[in-house]
């Protein structure tokens, strides 16, 4: 029986292994044709745009890439969905969330082959239907890994955003009160956090490409605001639309915001600062309490050991 398993497992994991194979060199033919055509076309003179001297190559199309496309809807609301949440990652090709979705499916049905292709090795050191239970725990672990990973990412760029941006209001209250504009301060304080702050002046320089192609200021302060992911982003550009709608000084709407950021950057400060004792807990009493109570106690310990040894 075992012998039957086996054989059969193995020919599974062969079978597997030679369509992976067989796709591979597919792909490998369809570029190598697609070369020569470039290349024949290139002697036509019949030569994109794209592809003659000084305009941009066109990249290939990865294999990952290209299961990402088949397994997606271009004009889906979950595209969009994944296509925002690897934005504020800091990922913004346009080919991003089909090789975000690629990754996921080679996450999930790799792992599933190597299964099948080592069992025959562990199917001894495994309990019964534990290859049911294996290929569950791997699948949910493949599915859940990218997006977990993605989550990460996004954490820290927010946390990275939250920490500059208090340096990001002060300057642009220094250049406006200067008398530079308020897309003029944009674009100075973008040039002065790369050294610093390289994500978001990324973020502010994108923010000044959108009004330059022509896209309302309001509008561009709120993609800004929904890339960063931030409250205070947010609450930003609220207040610049409202100063805007008004009439108000736009210096005097961020100094007053620039004012309320260094106080809540204190505030986050104090906050961590009292959240330390409790966080020291555990470790006191897992390291430190033992330790002391042994160098407090062995003395004791030892004279008692003397005194009831004599008597």
């Amino acid at each position: 029986m075992f012998g039957q398993d086996s054989s059969f497992a193995t020919g599974l994991a062969i079978s597997m292994v030679a369509v992976i194979a067989l796709g591979l060199f597919a792909h490998a033919v369809s570029q190598i044709v697609r070369g020569r055509r470039q290349v024949s076309e290139r002697l036509k003179g019949d030569v994109p745009r794209s592809n003659r001297a000084g305009y941009p190559q066109k990249p290939r199309n990865s294999l990952i890439e290209m299961l990402g496309r088949r397994f997606t809807d271009p004009n889906s609301q979950e595209t969009t969905r994944i296509r925002h949440r690897l934005m504020q990652a800091g990922y913004y090709s346009k080919s991003a969330p089909y090789l975000y979705i690629g990754i996921r499916f080679v996450c999930l049905v790799a792992p599933q082959l190597a299964l099948v292709g080592a069992w025959p090795i562990i199917d001894e050191h495994m309990p019964k239907n534990g290859l049911i239970m294996a290929s569950g725990a791997l699948a949910v672990l493949g599915f859940v890994a990218p997006s977990f990973l993605l989550d990460k990412k996004i954490a820290q760029r927010e946390a990275q955003y939250r920490e500059g941006f208090p340096d990001m209001m002060d300057l642009m209250v220094a250049c406006v009160e200067a008398g530079l504009s308020l897309d003029g301060a944009v674009q100075r304080v973008a040039e002065e956090l790369v050294q610093r702050y390289p994500n978001l002046a990324d973020h502010l320089k994108i923010m000044n490409l959108e009004t330059r192609a022509g896209r309302a200021r309001i509008e561009a302060w709120k993609n800004f605001a929904d890339r960063l992911g931030l409250e205070e982003a947010r609450s930003l550009a609220t207040m610049l639309r409202q100063s805007e709608e008004l009439g108000t000084s736009v210096g005097d709407t961020l100094r007053t915001f620039a004012t309320d950021m260094r106080e809540r950057r204190m505030l986050y400060a104090e906050e961590k600062a009292l959240a330390l004792p409790a966080k020291l807990v555990v470790p006191l009493i897992l390291f430190v309490f033992p330790s002391l109570l042994t160098v407090l106690m062995l003395p004791a310990v030892v004279r008692l050991i003397d005194v009831f040894s004599a008597t």
